[in-house]
């Protein structure tokens, strides 16, 4: 009964609440609301959410955000996931410089052109300019392969397998969105070298696993593992995997995390050399691997409706949040006292869970306030809950509200918390398949990109017919381009005709606009 007594608290504004002797105004639900809808105005609707839900605040360097602790605790939360899983393949954690003199940077050229756009330079220090300009990493291939050739002697160097997390800059001009592209951004970036091509490819794919579980596992987001086109591949790599998220709000897919095999390009530049076994001179196959905190904005979009963010309970810092429901002549220290209780015992059994006793607040604007930071799941403690020895939950993904007897409390909120985290993801999954349109001809394509579909369509695989597709439909909402070609490619009947080129066709790839 609790939610009902509070809803009545909602609609009264601004009523006198007599705390300990003393009058005290009450907030009621005022202005918490997001101003734009989801389906509406999806850009406006995500700059706002983004802040409401206190993920980030804007900073007065465009395209650099503050991620506050809302947001860093899912990154925490991702970190610990993913550097235990790391470890356990034998990869070391280091640190590199920020900085990159010039002559390194553009040592690799397909790989400096790829960046060049978007490196920033240091040419000052105090007043007086610098002699050589240093460059802030975009990435750090470039910083450390030159110590990979130094430490790389012989075959019982390899593998060599680092990884830091860190920051890195690109300094990006179009559309800075906060997560999706920013100028600033953590991320870890993996590095290792191997004696064996054969060692790097099964890395490859290790990797790129753990970043599927990222999505699908931990943030509740369906994803396609596939590959990379020619054009789109890591700039100086052999070849790019990647995880892709699609949007169905905008119709755009948005590239989710890449594991890239580097092959010995970098090694031949680096002179990255060892002495393998029959004391002859090879040279190293290395790869590069990348996730950031994108993955905390594709959660968002996937996941936010117009009441703010949802949380997926696996990330969640706060996983549930009890709200005193105290009213009329009701005991309300034993109603405190109760949401206490309730927060005690879910925490001792590993729940992450708080209480929210601030009076100067209705029940209702909580309510709003919790709803809009995503927190999965709200514990009301009522004068009937009490009465009973019960709690009222309420779902923040669909709203069911369910009373638990105190005595199931621990087990009943572990069994909602998990039902919760499978819906989401099934109802993104169902979401995502909703919006693939297998096509055969252009005029199909034509079609459903105009109706922001995630296409799947036969194509010839050659890079002069994907650059004719990014330019027929280059417009206002941007160019079509591959996503990724799936590993789970559906059956390709001989005979089948790309669809651009009218070739035949080699594989089934995902094609779409993207961010």
């Amino acid at each position: 009964m609790a939610g009902k007594d509070a809803d009545k608290g909602k609609k009264k504004e601004g009523k006198k609440e007599v705390v300990h002797g003393k009058k005290k105004e009450v907030k009621k639900e005022t202005g918490l609301g997001l101003s734009y809808k989801k389906d509406e105005n999806f850009g406006e609707w995500y700059s706002e959410v983004v802040v409401s839900g206190e993920m980030i605040e804007y900073y007065d360097i465009s395209g650099c955000y503050i991620l506050r602790p809302w947001a860093m605790s899912i990154w925490e939360i991702l970190q610990t996931f993913f550097d235990a899983e790391i470890k356990k393949m034998k990869i070391k954690n280091s640190y590199f410089p920020l900085f990159v003199s010039p002559a390194v940077l553009q040592k690799e050229k397909d790989h400096i052109e790829g960046f060049a756009p978007e490196v920033a330079w240091v040419t000052k220090s105090g007043d007086s300019d610098l002699e050589v300009p240093i460059a802030i990493r975009p990435t750090s291939e470039t910083v450390m392969y030159p110590y990979f050739s130094k430490w790389i002697r012989g075959h019982r160097d390899l593998p060599l397998r680092l990884n830091q997390w860190c920051n890195v800059v690109r300094w990006e001009f179009s559309n800075p969105t906060p997560f999706i592209r920013s100028r600033e951004f953590l991320w870890q970036e993996g590095h290792t070298a191997f004696a064996t091509k054969e060692e790097a490819d099964e890395e490859v794919l290790d990797i790129l696993e753990l970043y599927r579980r990222i999505y699908e596992e931990f943030l509740a987001v369906p994803v396609s593992k596939g590959k990379k086109s020619e054009l789109e591949k890591f700039a100086g790599g052999l070849y790019t995997t990647t995880v892709e998220a699609f949007i169905p709000n905008t119709g755009r897919g948005i590239q989710g995390a890449t594991s890239h095999c580097l092959g010995q390009n970098f090694a031949k530049m680096f002179e990255i050399n060892f002495e393998n076994e029959k004391g002859e001179k090879a040279m190293v196959w290395q790869n590069s691997w990348a996730y950031t905190t994108r993955t905390i904005g594709v959660m968002i979009m996937t996941h936010g409706d117009d009441k703010g963010l949802v949380l997926p309970p696996k990330v969640a810092t706060t996983q549930v949040v009890v709200i005193p429901v105290p009213y009329k002549d009701a005991n309300t220290q034993g109603i405190y006292d109760a949401c206490a209780a309730t927060v005690k015992s879910l925490n001792e059994s590993g729940i992450r869970a708080e209480a929210d006793f601030r009076d100067n607040y209705s029940p209702g604007w909580k309510y709003s306030h919790w709803e809009m930071k995503g927190v999965p799941l709200r514990i009301e403690i009522g004068p009937k809950d009490l009465a009973n020895n019960q709690v009222r939950a309420v779902r923040r993904d669909n709203g069911a509200k369910t009373d638990i007897p105190v005595a199931n409390l621990v087990e009943q909120v572990n069994d909602v918390l998990d039902s919760i985290q499978q819906n989401l993801f099934e109802t993104a999954k169902q979401k995502r398949e909703a919006c693939v349109q297998v096509v055969k001809t252009w005029d199909e394509f034509a079609e459903a990109l105009g109706q922001k579909k995630l296409i799947l369509a036969p194509w010839c695989d050659e890079e002069d017919v994907e650059k004719e597709v990014k330019t027929r439909t280059k417009g206002e909402m941007g160019a079509a381009k591959t996503l990724c070609s799936p590993f789970d490619q559906p059956e390709l009947p001989e005979g089948t005709l790309c669809f651009a080129s009218g070739k035949p066709a080699k594989k089934w790839t995902y094609w779409g606009r993207s961010y």
